[in-house]
């Protein structure tokens, strides 16, 4: 399988917004990302893009812990990006992105976002942020991203 990004392509470590701030999603972030994502399956499930997806599903801490552990090891091996979107007074977990290939002939990755549903309004924002930030900072032609109204 080809590469996903050029091996001389430094990953983007954030992204920095007043409404949010993105960083690399890893266990450190276990407590609070499994308290956003839990607390707003249905919403998730709503978003643009997660319609088919097999997530979100009933997970335990532990598996929530070994799930970001594997999208580390993803980032570590740059087979797929996901970051973590944060408050940027509180430090609370939002949401978080994703960035993964799709081999479809048709484009070159796929970008999921969620936001949690107390904080709905962010979901275009967000969109419209990493979106700008895929096509400025990120070697990827043609990505995937479910639009947003």
């Amino acid at each position: 399988m080809a590469e996903f990004v050029p091996p001389d392509f430094d990953v983007p470590l954030g992204l920095e917004t007043p409404q949010f701030v993105l960083e690399p999603l890893g266990p450190e972030h276990c407590e609070r990302d499994y308290a956003a994502w839990t607390s707003s399956m249905d919403h998730i499930r709503s978003t643009p893009g997660w319609s088919e997806s097999r997530w979100p599903r009933e997970m335990t801490l532990d598996e929530n812990r070994a799930d970001l552990e594997r999208h580390a090891n993803d980032f570590r091996s740059r087979t797929g990006f996901t970051y973590t979107v944060l408050d940027p007074q509180s430090s609370d977990v939002i949401g978080c992105v994703y960035i993964y290939p799709l081999p479809d002939g048709e484009h070159d990755a796929r970008a999921r976002s969620w936001v949690r549903a107390s904080r709905a309004d962010l979901d275009t924002p967000l969109w419209r942020a990493v979106q700008g930030w895929l096509a400025s900072d990120w070697p990827l032609g043609r990505v995937e991203y479910a639009p947003r109204t």
